[in-house]
């Protein structure tokens, strides 16, 4: 469901012209249960004008008179006469409080540092700063050079970790494509060799003949006749003779 135009200030009049509990108001507000017990105590949103949605649009009055009867149903907004087009985001280097800027210099000498693949057009957008701001860091004629001590953008809330690591990601496909393009180039095909396993042809097997027997041994026959018969003259001494 879509937010009310002003959340905040939606929340501070629905809390003091209705009887709506703190997760109704919470939840059509996208706004945290504490918040809005804190908008009632008086802590939160001080000074803050309540706006009315109903005068606005974005709810009607049988709406809130529903939901109030009922503790556990919840606000439905009003579908708007008018369909606004989606907002483009809007490309370009990211916005950095005044507070941090003077941050930036940092976060540019540690990005050069650490991750030397990143173009002057992603340091840009990752940092909030400029093209001729890089320069100046890289090349050591900043005004503030001295002072210069390379500091995480993480760290230092200028982007976010998914943010750093996407662009380093693309940044090193980039590299990739340019050097097997240049591999090419150089009638090379980039790719490496293949091991000699697989472009050695294995060795023939060598086939063992069958030993083939003796002619004697083919000549030599065996009957039960001859056999027992040298066994008769074989003496058997007799055991109880010492």
């Amino acid at each position: 469901m879509a937010q009310p135009l002003m959340p905040k200030a939606t929340a501070v009049w629905l809390v003091e012209n209705t009887s709506l509990t703190f997760d109704q108001v919470a939840d059509f507000c996208g706004l945290h249960v504490l918040e809005v017990k804190g908008i009632a105590d008086g802590d939160v949103a001080q000074g803050i004008k309540g706006m009315d949605p109903v005068a606005s649009g974005q709810l009607t009055r049988a709406e809130i008179e529903r939901c109030q009867q009922d503790s556990d149903l919840r606000l439905q907004a009003s579908e708007s006469k008018y369909k606004l087009p989606p907002i483009a985001p809007r490309k370009g280097p990211r916005y950095t409080p005044v507070s941090r800027r003077q941050d930036r210099p940092d976060a540019i000498a540690w990005l050069l540092r650490n991750h030397p693949e990143l173009t002057d057009a992603q340091v840009s957008k990752l940092v909030g700063t400029t093209k001729p701001t890089i320069q100046s860091v890289r090349d050591r004629s900043h005004w503030n050079s001295p002072n210069i001590k390379p500091v995480d953008p993480v760290t230092l809330g200028l982007c976010t970790q998914i943010e750093l690591d996407a662009a380093v990601q693309k940044a090193a496909r980039k590299a990739e494509r340019e050097r097997r393009k240049a591999d090419k180039a150089a009638g090379g095909t980039g790719e490496t060799l293949l091991p000699a396993s697989e472009t050695t042809a294995p060795e023939p097997a060598t086939i063992v003949e069958p030993e083939v027997p003796h002619e004697d041994e083919k000549r030599k026959s065996y009957d039960a006749d001859s056999v027992f018969a040298k066994l008769k003259d074989v003496k058997i001494e007799d055991e109880s003779e010492d």
